[in-house]
């Protein structure tokens, strides 16, 4: 977060891991494929296969990603048939030898997988990119990372039937057909979750891990919308891949420049760069003080409310269990810090992720001021909704703040951790895991403090 002067303080490539599969029946936690699919599956449509299990994996999802866009797809073009790719490649990077297709060596796809549309091939790595993907987000992150290569296949066969969305095709931005074959990995991860594929299921809690796969995945911070290798920064992704879990595949081949706007920004200055765009924890909650008083005074008393500042109290446990809390009995609201508590938060994630807990509290006690409950989950989801309202706003006439490159991905860091920013003043919260509550923040980001509390 930058405090404002005055205040204080071609190949196209990407390892896009999410997490879905199963078998037979719909299952929960870190969804995984079964044995059953894997051994049912026959890999040698996979050039270069070993026959392993990890092989027979991607086989499966190939199946499942084939079978599923030959059912969407005409609808999308006007009518024309998906076409099948001219091959899949699997790639044993950690031996010396040819590559596939666009590829000199098999070197070049270590740790990747990637669509050449000039040879309309997707190639992946099964030596050093399926083996980390499944240790490190399960099985079935290598779904969602061969769904991503697959919608680029989609987006060149409807620039080919010429009914390509405006703005798309070989002149779009890098991030613009990145973003959109996030959009179209959503689609299918949807469509694993509701048990419409042959051999893939998920449960809640897969979509969840999908989730922190992707945000793992981000573009370095600082990079530019505008580079070509840009794949957007952790909030563009997930926001695309929500869209198309939402919404389905037109509202994928519908996107562009005009109706998706791209978050991911450069560093505007030196010391920001040398920062990260992070302020000293003192110097946030002071800061952050003024600016939400700022906002959610002007907001209480546009809605015909009598609004006081929370005191912020530093240097204990507050009355409740988080980092922060707003206690309202008996007197004037207080915001009430674990110092400890939150400094784990600001020095783990970074400031904006300590500050969204902070703008979540304070909404809590913006929606007492407007006689709103408190307590129980819907309160917390509120807050945490007005929280992203609050930060759609940062920058805005009268704010105290500018966004850093990093915050939003902060704040997306923070709500695919824990429910701390989305609990009500008694601890209640909404059923639901990290992909509900990122999206509940994205719709006060988008739809101000409106949306939140139709």
């Amino acid at each position: 977060m930058r405090a404002r002067a005055g205040s204080v303080a071609a190949v196209v490539c990407a390892v896009v891991a999410l997490l879905a599969g199963g078998c037979a029946a719909s299952v929960d936690g870190q969804a995984f494929a079964s044995s059953a699919v894997t051994a049912g599956i026959d890999p040698g449509f996979v050039q270069g296969n070993d026959g392993g299990d990890d092989d027979r994996l991607a086989a499966a999802v190939l199946h499942d990603l084939e079978t599923w866009w030959g059912g969407q797809f005409p609808a999308l073009a006007g009518g024309a048939r998906f076409t099948p790719l001219k091959g899949y490649f699997s790639v044993d990077s950690s031996r010396d030898g040819p590559g596939p297709p666009c590829t000199q060596s098999a070197s070049e796809v270590e740790g990747n997988a990637f669509y050449c549309p000039r040879a309309d091939i997707i190639a992946y790595d099964r030596a050093s990119l399926l083996p980390v993907l499944r240790q490190k987000f399960g099985d079935s992150a290598v779904a969602v990372v061969i769904a991503h290569e697959f919608g680029h296949a989609v987006q060149q066969r409807l620039e080919e039937s010429s009914r390509a969305a405006a703005g798309l095709g070989s002149g779009a931005p890098t991030i613009l057909s990145e973003g959109q074959a996030d959009c179209y990995a959503g689609t299918f991860l949807r469509a694993v979750h509701d048990g419409q594929t042959p051999d893939l299921r998920t449960g809640e809690k897969g979509i969840d891990a999908a989730m922190s796969a992707l945000i793992t995945f981000r573009d370095p911070v600082g990079t530019d919308a505008a580079d070509d290798r840009a794949h957007g920064n952790a909030f563009d992704r997930v926001s695309s891949f929500q869209d198309g879990y939402d919404d389905g595949p037109p509202a994928c081949a519908g996107m562009t420049l005009q109706n998706r706007a791209f978050t991911q920004q450069s560093f505007a200055t030196l010391s920001d760069a040398q920062s990260g765009g992070n302020l000293p924890l003192p110097d946030l909650v002071r800061a952050m003080g003024t600016d939400l008083d700022r906002y959610f005074g002007g907001l209480v008393r546009q809605r015909g409310g009598t609004w006081t500042a929370p005191a912020i109290r530093e240097g204990g446990a507050g009355c409740g269990r988080d980092a922060v809390d707003l206690c309202t009995g008996g007197g004037p609201p207080t915001l009430a810090v674990d110092d400890r508590g939150l400094a784990r938060i600001h020095d783990g994630i970074g400031d904006y992720a300590s500050g969204t807990v902070i703008a979540s509290r304070y909404a809590l006690a913006a929606m007492a001021a407007l006689g709103r409950p408190t307590t129980g989950a819907q309160a917390g989801t509120t807050a945490l909704c007005l929280a992203g309202a609050y930060t759609g706003d940062v920058g805005g006439t009268g704010s105290d703040f500018s966004l850093s490159p990093g915050d939003l991905d902060e704040a997306v860091g923070l709500l695919e951790r824990d429910d701390s920013a989305a609990r009500g003043t008694d601890g209640a919260t909404a059923a639901g895991g990290a992909y509900a509550r990122i999206e509940d923040f994205r719709g006060g980001v988008t739809g101000g403090a409106q949306r939140c509390l139709s």
